[in-house]
């Protein structure tokens, strides 16, 4: 196996007396999706969370394409090419699509109005249409508050943004919840694109069928520990919701 582009190894993470990571590990390659499943409470958020930069972890080791880094700060991960998505989308609904896309990366116009600080609306408007058009994330209005748009188109902007921003690696925490099955269908879709884009993708799901359908191997936490490692087409539903209860341990993929 090849070394991974993002690993966790021995991850501890307490709250007090809770300890939500209990030496956990993970490991992902780049274009490919690794599903991180468990029961809830398995620790599944809090490892995100850190291999995000959001929070720090209390021990354990993560490296970068074989080096061992730090993720001090969201704004550190993001610059290894390291993006999220949340499971509230973290939108801001009266913007529209291109505002949302540049929130905090805005571009400004050139010369004195630039210095002024005019932002270049028409230009992250074209540069947001490319992107989307090029992921195939399909969104009714470049100009609508994103609010006033379907729960799928938010989340395909949700997770379009984070896609067009990222060269390495995008988390996505519950990408389908509540969506109908086409704008599931679509979501997974996108997903798929940004796989073959060569980024890797991490995906957070209690979805079964959809882990089984997407997925090119699955890491299961339990009780803040990695417990076992599957590729979907050697392995059962059973063998891995067995995982997720205890009932099977398998720490070592085939």
């Amino acid at each position: 196996m090849t070394t991974p582009l993002l690993q966790a190894h021995g991850i501890v993470k307490n709250y007090g007396h809770v300890q939500a990571l209990r030496g956990a590990d993970f490991a992902v390659q780049a274009g490919e999706v690794v599903a991180l499943i468990g029961d809830n409470g398995a620790g599944k958020s809090t490892l995100v969370k850190v291999l995000a930069g959001v929070t720090h972890p209390d021990g354990g080791e993560i490296r970068f394409s074989g080096r061992v880094v730090s993720l001090p700060s969201p704004t550190a991960a993001r610059a290894m090419g390291i993006e999220t998505v949340y499971q509230d989308l973290a939108l801001a609904p009266d913007l529209d699509p291109a505002a949302n896309l540049f929130l905090g990366r805005e571009l400004v116009r050139p010369g004195l109005l630039g210095r002024l600080g005019f932002l270049d609306k028409s230009a992250m408007a074209e540069r947001t249409r490319t992107a989307f058009a090029e992921m195939g994330a399909g969104v009714q209005s470049d100009t609508a508050p994103v609010g006033s748009l379907s729960g799928g188109q938010r989340q395909s902007i949700a997770v379009g943004r984070a896609a067009a921003w990222a060269s390495k690696v995008v988390f996505m925490d519950e990408p389908t919840a509540a969506l109908g099955v086409v704008q599931a269908g679509k979501v997974l879709e996108l997903i798929r694109r940004v796989r073959d884009s060569g980024v890797a993708v991490v995906l957070i799901s209690h979805n079964m069928p959809q882990v089984f359908e997407i997925a090119d191997r699955i890491e299961v936490l339990r009780l803040g520990r990695r417990v076992a490692r599957y590729r979907p087409a050697e392995v059962s539903m059973e063998d891995v919701v067995g995982a997720m209860t205890g009932a099977v341990v398998q720490e070592e993929v085939s």
